[in-house]
């Protein structure tokens, strides 16, 4: 018809679909006013195709936090294996007459982190078995295994009192089953209202001083107890209070000289099994001496799951002066490194991107990108070992503490619990997580988110808000959502106990 308009169809924008819907939404989640001037990198990964699925600050550096742990892992299963074992023995080159040794007796370690004093007791078992019931000479320390570096570089030194940033050394005793080795657990025993609390150590030790500055408060009231060795030396200060009627209130405290420490506890099982030593002293060890008892640790298998899913910082440390060891004779944190270095290059990690000082990743000197962490995710997946990395990994919320750990109490009730395998990192301004996760299409994925420099509160929530994403993600039909994360309250955010859990690893507090 002549002089009719004709409608055009306006322009359509087809909504975005499969790994497009995806970075529409990841790319919401990092617009989150928290990350305002931040760095916040963050990798994902198919890693059956190899295809990148999203990509931010890939290649900017960043410190790890505990991320720096998935490092230290992987190298010292390439390095060790899942099967090592640390050794600790009991020798001596003196001559034995009746009861009587002539000469000193030795105890040598390589580093084990799992020695109770329960151990030290089955050793001196041992020596007694063997007829001594008085040694002429000293119990010599011996924990040349390692160097005498006990802190790692870039740690913090206010720092060295807390239980997560103890001496390193090759002959130390753990206090408890999670293994918080070069450390004692200090005690509080409430007494009447009003009196001081009766404080002791556990394991009963002489290497530490208690200076006990505690009451104890009314029944029913909030403990709060303060637990704090003097810098640079052994005196610990244990203040605050603790409730009439109540239980005993345990804290830690580290211990200034593991070998020291471990011999200290050792020489009291050999009182207790009738075998008396004339006094303890450090001594290396001469060649030739016999072997009157020894110890082998539970295999690094078996290891990895209080290191990886408690995040334990002291494992991380040895694992890396034993690596050292291997290769050079000697366990140093320069030495081991260097290995960690050559096995990361071997599973298509690139060490010259990145820095490493420790093996914890408690040095704010270590620098790593999210590219390499998920590179490293994608590669282990090949090695013969990855099962037993794999389920070392905390599981999101799982509240087995020893298959959830760090990760326990997060994501739960969303798709990401029981789904996401991953390392979790905390260091003041920095949170990281990296790991596995299924997606909703069945297809594996594996992903590295690490934030540096928020100043606000920690974006730990993002980071679950990305790993449930992911595990809602269904490939090519996927399409944008409205992401979200429901996190369980952690137990350690309780007003009584004074902690920001937020702030740190949920390990660090052991409330939690």
């Amino acid at each position: 018809m002549l002089g009719a308009s004709i409608a055009v169809a306006a322009p359509t924008t087809a909504a975005p679909a499969g790994p497009d819907a995806l970075r529409v939404d990841l790319d919401k989640i990092l617009a989150d006013p928290r990350l305002d001037g931040s760095h916040a990198g963050v990798v994902v990964r198919d890693p059956e195709t190899d295809e990148v699925l999203y990509s931010s600050q890939a290649d900017a550096r960043a410190t790890p936090a505990s991320n720096a742990k998935l490092l230290t892992a992987a190298a010292a299963l390439e390095a060790l294996g899942p099967d090592y074992r640390f050794r600790t023995d009991v020798l001596t080159d003196g001559q034995q007459r009746g009861p009587v040794l002539q000469g000193d007796l030795f105890l040598r370690g390589t580093g084990d982190p799992t020695m109770l004093a329960a151990d030290y007791d089955r050793l001196a078992a041992q020596v007694a078995e063997s007829g001594v019931r008085e040694v002429k000479g000293k119990l010599r320390t011996d924990a040349g295994a390692f160097d005498d570096v006990p802190l790692g570089s870039g740690w913090a030194w206010d720092d060295e009192p807390y239980y997560y940033a103890a001496p390193i050394s090759a002959l130390t005793v753990a206090p408890n089953t999670d293994f918080d080795a070069g450390t004692a657990l200090v005690r509080a025993t409430p007494g009447a209202e009003g009196e001081p609390a009766e404080v002791a150590l556990e394991p009963a030790t002489a290497v530490l001083e208690i200076d006990n500055r505690t009451t104890t408060s009314a029944p029913g009231s909030a403990p709060a107890l303060s637990v704090e060795r003097e810098h640079g030396g052994n005196r610990v200060v244990v203040s605050g209070s603790v409730p009439a009627g109540g239980p005993v209130v345990e804290d830690f405290s580290t211990v200034p000289d593991p070998a020291a420490y471990a011999g200290d506890v050792f020489a009291r099982a050999l009182a207790a099994h009738g075998v008396q030593v004339g006094g303890v002293a450090p001594g290396r060890t001469p060649e030739g001496a016999r072997s009157l008892a020894g110890r082998d640790s539970m295999p690094l298998r078996d290891l990895l799951v209080p290191f990886m899913k408690l995040s334990n910082n002291g494992h991380a440390e040895v694992l890396v002066k034993a690596m050292g060891r291997q290769a050079t004779g000697t366990g140093t944190w320069g030495g081991g490194i260097e290995v960690l270095n050559e096995k990361l290059n071997g599973l298509g990690v690139d060490s010259k991107v990145m820095r490493m000082v420790d093996g914890s990743g408690l040095s704010t000197m270590d620098a790593v990108t999210p590219r390499q962490l998920a590179l490293l995710l994608d590669n282990a997946r090949q090695r013969p070992w990855f099962q037993v990395w794999y389920d070392s990994l905390p599981v999101a919320g799982n509240a087995d503490r020893m298959v959830g750990g760090t990760l326990r109490s997060r994501m739960v009730g969303t798709p990401g619990q029981d789904n996401v395998h991953a390392k979790t990192g905390s260091l003041t301004g920095v949170t990281s997580l990296s790991g596995y996760v299924t997606a909703a299409n069945g297809r594996p994925l594996v992903f590295s988110v690490v934030f540096n420099d928020f100043v606000s509160s920690s974006p730990k929530d993002l980071e679950d808000a990305i790993a449930v994403r992911l595990a809602e993600y269904d490939g090519a039909a996927d399409a944008p959502s409205t992401p979200r994360v429901r996190r369980a309250p952690l137990p350690a955010d309780d007003p009584a106990t004074g902690v920001d859990e937020s702030a740190l690893e949920c390990s660090w507090v052991k409330a939690c």
